[in-house]
Formats: structure tokens, C-alpha cells, sequence
């Protein structure tokens, strides 16, 4: 069992820019691929970013390619979503996503993790 923990949400002018942690605890941080989701009202939950287990790889929805820079520092047991030029669109419940550790599919559906947190509140102003 993996627990994931988010934070670094908040309010923020169009244009700022946030960091979002998630901090994981329970199994081996390193043999988990990680991944970021949003859902905003009335919407689809959403991919935005992932990351495999050593950081060697990353993906990145095209909507945040370019603004947003996932990363993870395994000693930490943490993996973060820094976001840059904030649009209005960007505004959602931001998840944190940690895959099963023995699969080896795709990282951009919900249906390819098995872990989530509680999500933390991003909302962009224009």
C-alpha cells in the first residue's frame, strides 16, 4: 500500500506560477512511477504529467508542455509538478497518481494507477 499526500495548492494570479508536492509513504518511492491528474468542475478527470520510477522519462499532457516540469527526488519519497505561466484553464483539484509497481503499461489514464491522493486546489485568476 502506497499513501500520497499533495500539497502546495492555492490561488494565483494568471501568468504565476506554483509548486505542487506529494509526498509518498508505505512501499519503495523508487519502484513506482508517478503521475499528476486534474479535474475541474463538471469535467473529466485528466492527465497532466508523468515520470517513471528512476526519473529518466517524462510525459506531459500537450495542454502543459512547455509550462509544466514534472519531477521527483526519490530520497525524498517525493515527486513535484512545477507550474509556470498559469492560464485560468489550469484551474482544477490537482491528484497525485502512483502506478501498481509491477506494471508496465501506459502513464496516461487513470485506469494505469492504482494509488491517488486526496487531490489540493489550484485556481488561476485572470
Amino acid at each position: 500500500q502506497v499513501q500520497l499526500v499533495e500539497s502546495g495548492g492555492g490561488l494565483v494570479q494568471a501568468g504565476g506560477s506554483l509548486r505542487l508536492s506529494c509526498a509518498a509513504s508505505g512501499r519503495t518511492f523508487s519502484n513506482y512511477a508517478m503521475g499528476w491528474f486534474r479535474q475541474a468542475p463538471g469535467k473529466e478527470r485528466e492527465f497532466v504529467a508523468a515520470i517513471s520510477r528512476r526519473g529518466y522519462r517524462t510525459y506531459y499532457a500537450d495542454s502543459v508542455k512547455g509550462r509544466f516540469t514534472i519531477s521527483r527526488d526519490n530520497a525524498k519519497n517525493t515527486v513535484y509538478l512545477q507550474m509556470n505561466s498559469l492560464k485560468p484553464d489550469d484551474t482544477a483539484v490537482y491528484y497525485c497518481a502512483a502506478q501498481s509497481d509491477s506494471y508496465s503499461g501506459t502513464y496516461y489514464t487513470t485506469r494505469d494507477y492504482v494509488y491517488w491522493g486526496q487531490g489540493t486546489q489550484v485556481a488561476v485568476s485572470s
